[in-house]
């Protein structure tokens, strides 16, 4: 639940008025710039969404006779939205303070500008009320590229986890993996505020990462750009051996590129996954090794060596 005092502290905003408005509840993600509503219509007006003003909306404010301004701002707060935050440029007027009061509506005002504290807002309400999902594995940093380790219970994703936080990656979350879409194609994965920071291995017990490796092995969230699936070997099944078609997962509305891997004895899976988020990193540099081989095999069957086209370049 997101509280008015969460967004007070995340955002160094100031509470102007009364002290129990800090535990107004936040539901809506949207921002509400006051325009129509300030000149009396308020038939589409959004209660859930805190109210930004700026300096366009306080100058209309002030055009306008003192009793109609009170009587435009009291219609609004009578509606019972969370909050009312002024940038950094506009004078609050007194009757402000007042109908908060009254009606409980949180009075803020933020050291930024209105266009930077639009996006601060946006970015802040969304990350936290965004819908999300879960998935059973592990997210790790590996060179940069945030790899979500899935694969059944047991089959080993948080040994394989701990290997790559001793070569130098970083754990991002164990067990489960909270997921939301910061933006089309972006999709941010992060640890339940619990699990933060601690590895579950069988045998062992609850590791905490930061303690044991230093806090540069962890970091509180990370972009997802492949999902690597473990699984038993299963005899009979055809595994792409080329790399050339790229599968994919779609969670919410993003495509993320995923790769099986078979485990069998005696394979390195840290090491194979670490080359698997490497060689994807590197596809999405623009270098398909698959890509490459394929090319030159192509040509030396048309009799023709790779030197001999890009010869044909010039």
């Amino acid at each position: 639940m997101l509280k008015i005092k969460h967004l007070t502290r995340a955002l160094s905003l100031e509470l102007l008025n009364d002290i129990k408005c800090m535990n107004r509840e936040i539901k809506s993600e949207m921002l509400s710039r006051p325009g129509v509503e300030l000149a009396g219509f308020l038939d589409f007006f959004d209660a859930e969404r805190l109210i930004l003003i700026g300096s366009k909306e306080a100058h209309f404010l002030d055009k306008l006779p003192y009793d109609i301004r009170r009587t435009r701002v009291e219609d609004i707060f009578m509606k019972n939205p969370p909050g009312v935050i002024f940038s950094v440029n506009v004078d609050i007027e007194d009757f402000f303070f007042e109908l908060g009061d009254r009606y409980e509506v949180a009075i803020l005002r933020s050291q930024s500008r209105t266009t930077p504290l639009s996006g601060l807002l946006y970015q802040y309400l969304h990350s936290k009320l965004a819908p999300r999902t879960s998935m059973h594995g592990v997210l790790l940093d590996i060179h940069g590229l945030g790899t979500l380790i899935t694969g059944k219970s047991g089959i080993g994703k948080s040994e394989t986890a701990l290997e790559l936080i001793k070569r130098g990656h970083l754990l991002i979350s164990d067990d489960r993996v909270d997921i939301f879409e910061a933006a089309p194609g972006v999709l941010i994965g992060s640890a339940p505020k619990v699990l933060e920071k601690y590895i579950e291995v069988r045998g062992i017990g609850i590791v905490d990462v930061v303690q044991m490796f230093g806090a540069g092995a962890y970091r509180e969230n990370k972009k997802i750009r492949l999902v690597v699936e473990l699984e038993h070997w299963k005899k009979g099944k055809q595994y792409d051996r080329l790399g050339i078609d790229t599968e994919t997962i779609k969670i919410f509305n993003t495509e993320i590129a995923k790769i099986t891997i078979p485990i069998l004895p005696g394979r390195n899976v840290a090491t194979l996954v670490e080359s698997a988020a490497m060689n994807q990193k590197l596809k999405y540099l623009g270098y398909n090794a698959a890509f490459e081989l394929t090319q030159a095999v192509s040509l030396r069957a048309a009799g023709k060596r790779k030197d001999d086209e890009d010869d044909e370049d010039y």
